[in-house]
């Protein structure tokens, strides 16, 4: 469903991904891990279309993100690091909106909004303007919005910011109900406790480069250590010591 073939993206003399190779098949939730600065946002903007790789080819669904942007994006649903609504419109005509925006029969659009509202529990603030709402709001309205047209694909950009711990198990147990009924999702997040528990498999990224991909027991077993958390793992892997060593590296 996501292939990443050698894509490379340079900054001038900056290389902010390198050489990254990666293919997430239907149905599996994959959580990119790394530091600030180790590519995890370039890597999620070429995957959504807002940047062009410098070299290599990015695909969803079998589409090229460079060549056929157009059928790319109808499998995409993106939730990015920081809600962008717009402040005029109450949460419903945001979600009428975005229907419109995918080319949705309006029938079809209706119930899809009713379900969406439903599922994020909205329905108390959906016909106030945006302007009113609190972070976790617009962040669960972002949500609802990226699911309309039932995409096969799901991309969130630290996807908890903002959420209170009942709007964190919505969001959870609709993670779980769509992997299992066959949606990809591309999580990027520093919330590691998170990562441990819903991922199917991990990738760690350090200074642009994939330093692992694979589960949290594969990763526990290439560093020898037996009984550790995520956190400590991945701490470990990204250490000034590991980038010297070479520890990690695939």
């Amino acid at each position: 469903m996501i292939e990443f073939d050698h894509v490379t993206r340079t900054y001038g003399p900056k290389t902010a991904v390198a050489d990254l190779t990666l293919a997430i098949p239907r149905g599996e939730l994959f959580a990119m891990l790394g530091p600030n600065g180790a590519g995890k946002t370039t890597t999620i903007k070429m995957l959504v279309g807002l940047l062009r790789p410098s070299r290599g080819n990015v695909r969803v669904s079998g589409y090229d993100l460079v060549r056929d942007p157009r059928n790319a994006h109808l499998h995409i649903g993106y939730v990015p690091d920081e809600p962008c609504l717009y402040d005029k419109l109450t949460g419903r005509e945001f979600l009428w909106f975005i229907a419109d925006m995918f080319g949705m029969p309006r029938h079809l659009a209706g119930e899809r909004i009713a379900a969406e509202i439903e599922h994020f529990e909205l329905g108390e603030f959906a016909d106030d303007l945006a302007e009113s709402y609190s972070l976790g709001m617009k962040q669960r309205l972002v949500f609802a919005s990226s699911l309309l047209h039932d995409p096969d694909v799901l991309v969130l950009d630290e996807p908890m910011v903002g959420l209170d711990p009942r709007s964190v198990r919505i969001v959870k147990d609709l993670l779980k109900a769509r992997t299992r009924e066959g949606m990809t999702v591309f999580m990027s997040t520093h919330t590691l406790a998170m990562a441990e528990e819903m991922a199917d498999r991990v990738g760690i990224m350090v200074r642009g480069q994939l330093r692992f991909l694979g589960t949290v027991d594969e990763l526990r077993d290439q560093m020898a250590l037996e009984t550790t958390s995520l956190e400590q793992l991945y701490l470990e892997l990204t250490s000034p010591r590991a980038a010297e060593t070479g520890l990690g590296s695939p």
